[in-house]
């Protein structure tokens, strides 16, 4: 029983130190190393090209749907025969259908469906090839730069996509 205590003891000590010294006093340091000047702006860098970063307009591609709410991401869990799931992805088919111009069959499955977490800033080199005319148009670049552009963000190993988020910004600094 005295062994018991002993090492039970021991083991409480090291788990409030280390709940201090990794929980409290490593996150206060690297905040406070953050507020350094100069090193402010870029501890608050949040724009990359992993997270999907929506533009407005139709000069820009868009990404996938999402199915988060802010400030959280994580999925709706409803499958595809729930009836407000098949609605919601009806109306977005109609929606980017019109907005492409183009039959709602054409409209590829990536474009209605939501990312779950609603930070993939990759779609599909077919989603993004729709949005190619939209984008020329409203952008003033000629298609076949816009082509390029695309074809400059696209990537993958085992699955190919398009990395939106850098395409828009190929587009602005391409216009």
């Amino acid at each position: 029983m005295d062994n018991f205590l002993k090492q039970s003891w021991a083991g409480l000590r090291i788990l409030l130190a280390l709940t201090v010294i990794l929980g409290v006093a490593y996150p206060a340091a690297v905040w406070g190393v953050s507020r350094i000047p100069g090193l402010h702006a870029n501890a608050e860098a949040t724009d990359t090209t992993l997270v999907a970063v929506t533009r407005e307009g139709d000069k820009y591609f868009v990404p996938r749907p999402s199915a988060a709410t802010l400030p959280a991401s994580g999925g709706s869990n409803k499958g595809e025969l729930n009836e407000d799931y098949t609605r919601i992805v009806a109306e977005r088919r109609a929606q980017i259908a019109q907005r492409e111009g183009v039959a709602g069959d054409q409209v590829p499955q990536d474009a209605v469906t939501a990312s779950a977490s609603g930070l993939d800033p990759d779609i599909s080199p077919e989603y993004a090839a729709l949005q190619v005319p939209r984008v020329a148009r409203a952008s003033g670049l000629p298609v076949d730069k816009v082509r390029e552009l695309v074809a400059a963000s696209t990537h993958g190993t085992f699955t190919t996509t398009v990395n939106v988020t850098a395409l828009n910004r190929a587009i602005d600094a391409a216009g």
